[in-house]
């Protein structure tokens, strides 16, 4: 009964959820030949990509580092539970 009650809600939230915009943006033909990034740009001529960038590189490396020490734990609990 949960099951169909569950079903029936989520039916008929769908009516209320507009998922789609009718208002949409046209997309021209310029829009596909921008070749600039202003976002990228203005962090270039600041020098602040470089932040961006260490920054990016140092959350990678930490996720690394921690899938490989989580590793090394799940080999040494497999090796005991074999024994």
């Amino acid at each position: 009964m949960k099951k169909y009650i569950l079903l029936f809600c989520f039916f008929v939230f769908s009516f209320f959820v507009n998922a789609q915009q009718t208002d949409k943006i046209k997309i021209e033909e310029k829009d596909y030949a921008n070749q600039e990034i202003e976002m990228a740009d203005k962090f270039r001529e600041d020098g602040k990509i470089y932040v961006v960038l260490a920054v990016v590189l140092t959350i990678l490396s930490g996720i690394i580092i921690y899938l490989v020490v989580l590793d090394k734990k799940i080999s040494l609990l497999e090796k005991q539970v074999k024994n």
